[in-house]
């Protein structure tokens, strides 16, 4: 299988340089989708109002409730993908792509549908407040009818992160980016369209990312090729894909489903408190993601070394990084917590948005290396092909230790701190989990004459 200049060969050679060669452009990748989504919100706090902001805020974790199932599949095509490339199954690879460009379209389609009629009745479910509730329900139809290309998008760059390439993504997301920041201005400050145009610019941008990535992948030459007459569902693979990708969905499903309960809890203090908590949590995202590319090479490394074999490799990936998601974690959320003031003004002038805002960064910021930590033990595991263990151990020891603490001790000791403090402590608790997961594993490996 000849390689491209675009993609790394994660098989053989230094890991260190490659690693940093592959997580870098995808840190970059996150970080800039995440910049323009802080334009989305300085745009619109700045020029329709904190009601504007709370609105668009108070989607988010509903957003992430009802794509993440979906957006997990691609996950699965992710790792089927870079396991049949590190086995130079060229045939495999090809069904496996072609599968999930179908497959992308069809939950896109699904979700919208169900995002346009049900999202708006689970957000009064949620408790949005009436001076919210319109412009949130407007927001989240307009972002729903988007969701066929932004599906297409997340699976189109996930198989191309399975072969290494994370540059053209990064390109594309750039031209995209540039796009949405320019519609916003034209829609919000032109045309005085509130959170209606920030909505429009989001599914606009997206529709030339999703472009930009299946145009890149038709063109392409070898396996990962995109060709229309080969554009069918093959049982077999969607099974795979499926069968990874479903566990890894449901893990993001239910944490958004505790996330969802948090942001009722917060919307219970009012739309200054909702104000905050959304500025706080668009400058947090930026840390995450930055973390979260240190998943995705553990994912992709790992899974690339276990289809072709090199078992001595997995070990190193998972130590180094480790090492590298804890130190961007340490350093990029001290940063945030120490220039909060400054951060949170650009989102809002508001002193109580602020004083919010500051509150939730010195609780989450200061800790988020543990978040860092323990999804890189989800995309080790992963890549070694267990998709059930983690998904339980995430959904036990982050999940279900959020919603039990928020109907309990939250309801002792009614606070926004009281109700922060739960991420890091079921951060710490899940990673160290996942690491004794393991090692019972590894030892598994070895006492099956696997050498580590």
């Amino acid at each position: 299988m000849k390689r491209k200049s675009y993609e790394i060969d994660m098989c053989h050679g230094p890991l260190f340089t490659k690693i940093l060669l592959f997580s870098i452009p995808l840190m970059i990748s996150s970080i800039l989708q995440l910049l323009f989504n802080a334009t989305d919100m300085v745009v619109v706090g700045r020029f329709a109002g904190s009601t504007a902001l709370a609105a668009v805020g108070a989607n988010a974790s509903l957003i992430n409730l009802l794509t993440n199932l979906f957006v997990g599949f691609s996950v699965g095509a992710n790792v089927l993908v870079a396991r049949f490339y590190g086995a130079k199954k060229e045939r495999e690879v090809s069904e496996t792509v072609h599968s999930a460009i179908v497959l992308s379209l069809i939950c896109g389609v699904g979700l919208m549908i169900f995002g346009i009629i049900v999202a708006p009745q689970i957000l009064i479910v949620m408790g949005t407040p009436e001076d919210v509730l319109s412009q949130a329900v407007l927001y989240i139809r307009i972002y729903f009818a988007g969701m066929p290309v932004i599906l297409l998008y997340n699976f189109g760059s996930s198989i191309l992160r399975a072969v290494g390439d994370t540059q053209r993504p990064l390109y594309y997301l750039f031209a995209a980016g540039i796009i949405n920041i320019i519609l916003n201005l034209f829609f919000v400050i032109g045309f005085h369209l509130g959170v209606a145009g920030v909505a429009l610019a989001t599914v606009i941008s997206q529709v030339v990312s999703a472009f930009l990535i299946i145009r890149c992948m038709m063109r392409m030459e070898g396996s990962c090729q995109v060709e229309w007459k080969k554009l069918r569902l093959k049982r077999e693979k969607v099974i795979q894909i499926v069968r990874i990708g479903l566990p890894a969905g449901l893990q993001g499903t239910v944490f958004s489903l505790s996330n969802v309960l948090i942001q009722s809890s917060v919307n219970s203090f009012g739309s200054v408190a909702m104000a905050g908590n959304t500025a706080a949590s668009n400058i947090e995202g930026f840390i995450y993601m930055a973390m979260n590319a240190f998943h995705q090479t553990a994912l992709s490394f790992t899974s690339q070394n276990f289809g072709a074999g090199n078992y001595k490799r997995i070990g190193k990936v998972l130590i180094e990084c480790l090492g590298l998601v804890t130190g961007v974690g340490l350093v990029m959320g001290w940063m945030a917590y120490l220039f909060g003031n400054q951060l949170l003004g650009i989102y809002s002038s508001d002193p109580k948005v602020i004083e919010v805002g500051l509150l939730r960064l010195s609780v989450i910021c200061t800790t988020y290396c543990f978040c860092g930590i323990m999804d890189v033990m989800v995309g080790e595991l992963r890549g070694l092909g267990y998709a059930v263990m983690p998904m339980i151990v995430s959904l036990l020891g982050a999940c279900g230790f959020r919603i039990l603490w928020i109907f309990t001790v939250f309801q002792e000791y009614r606070s926004l701190w009281t109700l922060y403090i739960s991420y890091p402590v079921s951060w710490f608790m899940t990673g160290v989990v996942h690491m004794i997961c393991y090692v019972i594993i590894r030892k598994k490996q070895k006492q099956a004459d696997i050498s580590i």
